[in-house]
């Protein structure tokens, strides 16, 4: 039986939150899908520079959408939708239509207006980038749907960060400081009170912003839950903005995830500057 799929991708495990309110919203607007991620559905982008491994890791992850029938693939992550685009259904073949979450929500706009029925005072301001627009209208279709949430105001600036997301500048030198600071000046000068986050790392990077400087920041799934009055809860800002990321993910968590691994994995991320 043919189905549809919610590709989250493999970089997203930190806001499990975003991936269970997405297929929430899915479901209510009429295409429910199933979620499908971690590591063994990656689009292989973290391999780039070893064209075979990721090739095979893109190929798998296809085998795994025609094993499971999917009919329709909703994805999440920029990476994942361009190398779907760009040579994973070229090469293997592609049995299913696709489209981005925002596409999949916008389609089923009707459906999600009934939903915000709970008013969220908010000034908002999106964290729009320049490098994925031109493949699915992020930076139109993302205010156009949180217009719908009551007490919502979309506010514009001309001010558009480089690259797809904020990935794209943690490797060039000065790059996402300067990104940082110029979307907190562009919140300003907008009249901003919240900075909404369209991708899961754009999010892990702007998150900081709230604790030093007194503007709230979501991403643009929690602000729909918000409207349709589903309670969530934010653990990756909360451990971000922790005087003790440690004390905030606390012992019971860090033994259950590996200590070892979150000492060495998570918390250097975590108390990085801000």
């Amino acid at each position: 039986m043919a189905v549809n799929l919610f590709w989250y991708g493999c970089n997203m495990t930190r806001h499990a939150e975003i991936i269970r309110l997405s297929e929430r919203l899915l479901e209510c607007v009429g295409t429910p899908a199933q979620p499908v991620g971690g590591p063994g559905a990656c689009c292989g982008s973290p391999k780039e520079s070893e064209p075979r491994i990721n090739e095979a890791m893109a190929a798998r992850t296809m085998d795994g959408f025609a094993a499971r029938e999917a009919e329709r693939v909703v994805t999440w992550c920029p990476s994942c939708h361009m190398n779907l685009e760009d040579f994973m259904a070229p090469v293997k073949g592609q049995g299913f239509r696709h489209a981005h979450l925002c596409e999949a929500l916008h389609e089923g706009r009707d459906a999600l207006a009934r939903l915000m029925t709970q008013r969220v005072p908010a000034r908002a301001m999106l964290d729009a980038h320049v490098g994925f627009n031109d493949r699915v209208d992020v930076n139109t279709l993302i205010p156009d749907l949180l217009r719908l949430v009551p007490g919502v105001e979309m506010l514009d600036h001309p001010y558009r960060g480089a690259s797809y997301m904020c990935f794209g500048l943690a490797n060039v030198a000065g790059a996402l400081p300067a990104h940082k600071a110029r979307l907190l000046a562009a919140a300003r000068e907008a009249g901003a009170d919240t900075i909404v986050t369209i991708f899961h790392s754009c999010h892990r990077e702007i998150v900081a912003l709230e604790r030093d400087h007194g503007i709230r920041v979501v991403n643009w799934v929690h602000l729909l839950a918000e409207g349709a009055g589903w309670p969530y809860r934010d653990d990756y800002k909360e451990w971000r903005n922790a005087e003790d990321p440690a004390e905030a993910i606390g012992e019971a968590r860090m033994v259950a995830a590996g200590e070892e691994a979150v000492k060495r994995l998570a918390l250097p991320e975590l108390t990085r500057p801000r």
